[in-house]
Formats: C-alpha cells, sequence, structure tokens
C-alpha cells in the first residue's frame, strides 16, 4: 500500500499545474463546508448563549401576533398588556416564582456632562429574578418602589461605562432622565446582546410605575416576563397564560389571540431553523462546486490513464493484476480529492475567523467539520475515481504495448 501512496505520489508531482487547478473545485467546496458548518455551529452557539441570558425557564408574553404579518404584526404593535392582565396572571396562575411587565421608551439620560440615548425599561421588583440578572454592587428597589412610583433605577453595564466611566461604581450617583432626576440604587452584571441583537446593557431599569406616570404616560405593557418553577412546568404555565390572556381580552373561540406566549425552547428554534436554511443553502453549492471537483478529477484520471497506456501495458505484461491497477489509479484519484481537502480546510480555517472579523459573524470550527470534510474529499475521490480506475484495469496488455 505504501508504494501504492508514492507511486500515486509522483505522479501527482509529475503535473502539479495540472493537479492544483484538477482539484480547485475540491479545494472551493471542501472551503464552503467548513465555513458552511462553522457559520451554522457558531450561529447556533450564539443563539443558545443569548436565549439561555434571557433567563431560566422564562416565558415571555408579547403584544401583537407574528402571524397577522404587516406592520401591526409582533413588535409592530402596539402594547396592549394592561395591568389587569398583569394582576390576573399574578392570582391566577400558578407554578410561577417570578413575574414582571416590562414599559419600555427610549430617552435622553444625563450625568453631569455626560449624556446618551438609553433604552429606560419599567419594570417590577421581580424583573432581575425573572431575567435571572444579578447586581453588581448595590440593591434591587422594592414592590413599596413601585407602588410609589420613586424616582430609582438601576444601571446597565454599557450605560454606567457611558456615562461615569470604566469601572466606576456609579451606585449612590442620580441621572437625569428627560430632565427628572433618579437615584441609582443598583448596579447591573453585564448580560450581553439580546435574541435580537440588542445591547441588554445599554439600559436603565426603573419601577413601571415611575415610566408610566413620569416619562411615558403609557398605559400599557408590551411584555410579561413569567418564570416557571421548572422546566416542566413551562408547558403547563403557557397552556394556562394562553387560556387566561384569551379571557381577559375577550377573545371568542375561532379569532386569533393579539397576544403571542412563547418559551426560550420556542426562540431558540425559531432562529436555528433560520440558521439551518442558511447552512443548507451554503451546503447546496459546496455540494455543486465538489461535483464539479470530482468531475474534474475523473476527466483528468481519464487522461492520465491515455497518457499511460503503455505504462500500463508493460506493468500487466510483467506479472502486475488488474487489481493492482485499479488500486494505483483509484489510490491517485483519492489522493489529489483529499490533498484538495486538506488545502480546502486550511482555506476554511482562514475564511471563518475573517468573516467573523469583517462582519461579526459568528463562527465556530468543530471537529467533527474537518472530519466530514476529509470523509466527504476521501468519498469524492473514489467515487469519481473509480470509472477510470476501472477503464485502466481492464486494458488489454497487448493491445496497451501497441499504444503509440
Amino acid at each position: 500500500m505504501f508504494a501504492t501512496l508514492r507511486i500515486a505520489l509522483m505522479a501527482i508531482r509529475r503535473n502539479v499545474l495540472r493537479s492544483f487547478l484538477t482539484m480547485l473545485g475540491i479545494i472551493v467546496g471542501i472551503a464552503a463546508v467548513i465555513v458552511g458548518v462553522s457559520m451554522g455551529t457558531g450561529a447556533k452557539a450564539e443563539v443558545d448563549k443569548r436565549i439561555a441570558g434571557l433567563g431560566q425557564n422564562l416565558i415571555t408574553v408579547m403584544s401583537g401576533n407574528m402571524s397577522r404579518g404587516g406592520v401591526r404584526g409582533g413588535f409592530g404593535m402596539a402594547p396592549n398588556l394592561s395591568i389587569e392582565d398583569f394582576d390576573a396572571i399574578r392570582q391566577e396562575i400558578s407554578q410561577v416564582t417570578a413575574m414582571s411587565p416590562e414599559a419600555g421608551t427610549t430617552a435622553q439620560v444625563a450625568s453631569g456632562n455626560q449624556n446618551s440615548s438609553v433604552r429606560v425599561s419599567g419594570v417590577s421588583d421581580e424583573y432581575i429574578d425573572a431575567r435571572s440578572w444579578a447586581l453588581k454592587s448595590g440593591e434591587n428597589f422594592t414592590a413599596a418602589d413601585v407602588s410609589n412610583a420613586s424616582k430609582i433605577c438601576l444601571i446597565g453595564a454599557t450605560t454606567a461605562k457611558t456615562l461615569f466611566g470604566e469601572g466606576i461604581d456609579p451606585v449612590g450617583q442620580s441621572v437625569r432622565i428627560k430632565n427628572a432626576p433618579f437615584a441609582i440604587v443598583g448596579w447591573l452584571e453585564a448580560k450581553g446582546s439580546g435574541s435580537f441583537g440588542q445591547d441588554q446593557d445599554d439600559v436603565l431599569l426603573v419601577p413601571y410605575t415611575s415610566v408610566m406616570k413620569r416619562l411615558s404616560g403609557d398605559t400599557k405593557f408590551r411584555f410579561i416576563f413569567v418564570q416557571a418553577e421548572s422546566p416542566d412546568a413551562i408547558p403547563l404555565v403557557q397552556e394556562q397564560l394562553k387560556e387566561l390572556l384569551r379571557r381577559q381580552h375577550k377573545i371568542s373561540d375561532g379569532k386569533d389571540d393579539d397576544f403571542m406566549v412563547s418559551n426560550q425552547q420556542e426562540t431558540s428554534d425559531f432562529f436555528n431553523a433560520n440558521n439551518r436554511i442558511m447552512t443548507v443553502l451554503i451546503g447546496f453549492f459546496a455540494g455543486i462546486s465538489l461535483v464539479v471537483g470530482g468531475i474534474g478529477i475523473m476527466n483528468i484520471m481519464l487522461v492520465s490513464v491515455t497518457e499511460r497506456t503503455r505504462e500500463i501495458g508493460i506493468r500487466l505484461a510483467v506479472g502486475a493484476r488488474g487489481r493492482d491497477v485499479l488500486l494505483q489509479f483509484l489510490a491517485e484519484a483519492v489522493l489529489l480529492s483529499v490533498l484538495g481537502g486538506g488545502v480546502g480546510i486550511a482555506v476554511g480555517y482562514w475564511l471563518a475567523p475573517l468573516l467573523t472579523q469583517l462582519f461579526q459573524f459568528p463562527t465556530l470550527i468543530s471537529q467533527s467539520s474537518v472530519i466530514l470534510a476529509f470523509t466527504v474529499s476521501a468519498i469524492i475521490g473514489i467515487v469519481f475515481g473509480f470509472f477510470p480506475a476501472l477503464k485502466a484495469a481492464n486494458l488489454d496488455p497487448i493491445d496497451a504495448l501497441r499504444y503509440e
């Protein structure tokens, strides 16, 4: 076997340029496989990380319904979740450990000479528990603060850095939200990007009553977050929420909901389904390139068989078996394909982090993708190299020796 591989390598080295051009299709295809799989794996890991960052056992109730489409579907619909909805959930839904509404607005926030446009979220005192959001320093506001519409807030890591500087504890300081002073009572740990890519740390959390009475004047919520007791409780709580809100909103049978209830797994599945579509499309074009590369290998091996007809005849005449000739040419085809695959893997390893650097797209090269790439390249060599190898093995020694 070693001698067969050595002869195959010598044959490739005799025509380096032709061999490289033959491998181009394989190189492009395998590089696309590596990049495509790394993009899919990286995107899934990023989605899972962001979904986990939302909180544990979290169920999200959102105003609107994506199925309605248009500007009124989903995020385009005006907030329609009320305080009465929130109170009804608190009173009637069991197996819940924490819950909070969210009434958001964007406002100009200032401290001293620094100012920034910041997302101000009106929430309850249970919000950071429902979202599994830890405090770096300070303390959470209380139910009494919510009842009194107190002018206090929790500040996110990005907002704190923007307004007060890197590493400076802002607890005890104050900020002006629409020129109204709010005391900072807590500094939130960094949480990173959310499921839609937004910076979750560029935020001020204030009692929702303060947002409604002092900042926005809104009386409705866009979100209500509910934390179930355990993963097993999520389906039951989710179903109870749907039934309760349909009753609260007086939605008759057969009518669409004017809200959405989703859990983390459903959100993850939604994003991962889109990632899979992208990966499949890249895989499709990679497959086309690999087939073209395989056809190129088959053509060049047929040319090689023709060029080496006398050599084949001599080998057969001195006692070589047809199987030996078949293995020889098959080894050359597989070696061409695997070498192309190796170069393609190297190109993929170079391209994947480049995509991350240029477009901030998450990529993650796994060991399985490298194994897949080598396996695919070897299979292509076997499949597309078999016919030329079989043709060489079946040559008649006498006719081959007469060939000019």
